[in-house]
């Protein structure tokens, strides 16, 4: 089965082109991707202890966003009880995720919120994750990987116990780490000892960095002591000229989030397309890749999110620079890499032949 969405044969709107590009998706959290209706199922087989209203708001999202921190904590306490939950999730995740050109997806999940507060042992979550990922592979023809995240609010011991669960119950189908929740007084040293562990064990790893409006420092210690392959967020590396320079020679990719909570919060809505430092990171230079995050809760689909990078000032050029910056910073196979790298450029040519006269970037308002 290809892993490119079919088009009909004529003249592409920009939407229709852009959902038809082949991706990656990098940076997507699992628990950030439930569809309203499993959130509502799921609750309801808990005994309802989210109500209607609740998880309502939870999937509203106003023109001054407030975070989604609290709808993940509250699926682990809550609701996520048997390893068939996750696979269900993960299931329709990659599902919506093929129905927007998504051809490989890594996506996060946090272990021990899943074993310290939904009770599941490590094992038996992975394997069902990893079971979503073979059946949607089969069905739809999109590969996963999963990415065991780190929850830095929570100890780092704990860290490192989940890449001892991770090196213990070691697949192919979880290639690397990373890290999420909140930055603010947890800075990225603190969890050395378990990026180093995992860099031992041959694991990749990447992690959230300069998100929250955290400070450039935490930037340069993922990549000076944590070693990461790649950086999620990012948006303070252009506070330092020196650090953003070095990440510009040496090529590093950062998975940004056109729809982060904090800039449509914190930025005036007439000048967030402006002001946004995705728009600072682009035009210095740096390898971007943009992603959805959290895109039930956030309401965007992968095709949203690359269509709001042309609002921050991105090119249909530049839409050839994602794709190809999302094969190059994926933890996959070099020869699949290789293979897709001359697949998708010529499926985009292809594609831009058919884009129709007129609609090009001057119909995306900024």
């Amino acid at each position: 089965m290809t892993p490119f969405q079919e088009t009909s044969a004529g003249t592409l709107s920009l939407e229709q082109f852009v959902r038809a590009l082949p991706k990656a998706e990098l940076h997507c959290h699992l628990f950030g991707a439930v569809r309203r209706q499993t959130f509502i199922d799921l609750s309801e087989k808990a005994g309802n202890p989210v109500s209607r209203e609740e998880i309502d708001a939870f999937y509203t999202r106003g023109e001054k966003p407030v975070g989604v921190l609290r709808v993940l904590r509250a699926l682990d306490a809550e609701l996520i009880r048997e390893p068939a939950d996750l696979y269900r999730i993960a299931y329709e995740y990659l599902q919506d995720a093929h129905g927007h050109g998504v051809a490989y997806s890594e996506f996060f999940w946090n272990p021990t919120g899943t074993v310290r507060v939904s009770g599941i042992a490590y094992g038996d979550a992975q394997d069902a994750i990893v079971a979503a990922i073979a059946a949607a592979g089969r069905d739809f023809g999109i590969i996963g990987r999963l990415i065991p995240s780190i929850d830095r609010e929570a100890s780092p011991d704990e860290a490192v116990a989940m890449v001892r669960w991770m090196c213990a119950r070691r697949v192919p189908e979880v290639p690397g780490i990373g890290m999420d929740y909140r930055e603010n007084d947890r800075p990225p040293e603190l969890f050395e000892e378990a990026y180093r562990l995992a860099r031992e064990a041959g694991f990749k790893a990447t992690a959230h960095a300069g998100e929250f409006g955290m400070p450039w420092n935490n930037v340069a210690t993922a990549i000076d002591l944590l070693r990461v392959d790649r950086v999620d967020h990012g948006y303070t590396v252009i506070d330092n000229p020196a650090l953003l320079q070095r990440c510009i020679e040496r090529g590093l990719v950062f998975t940004v989030v056109p729809t982060n909570s904090y800039y449509l919060r914190t930025l005036p809505a007439e000048r967030w397309a402006q002001d946004h430092p995705i728009r600072r990171m682009l035009a210095a230079g740096l390898r971007l890749h943009p992603n959805t995050d959290d895109p039930t809760l956030h309401l965007v689909t992968p095709t949203g999110a690359w269509l709001m990078m042309l609002h921050l000032g991105a090119g249909i050029d530049d839409l050839r620079g994602f794709m190809l910056n999302g094969l190059d910073a994926a933890w996959m196979d070099d020869a699949l890499r290789q293979r897709w790298r001359s697949e998708w450029s010529a499926r985009f040519d292809a594609l831009r032949m058919r884009l129709a006269p007129g609609d090009s970037l001057e119909r995306v308002s900024t």
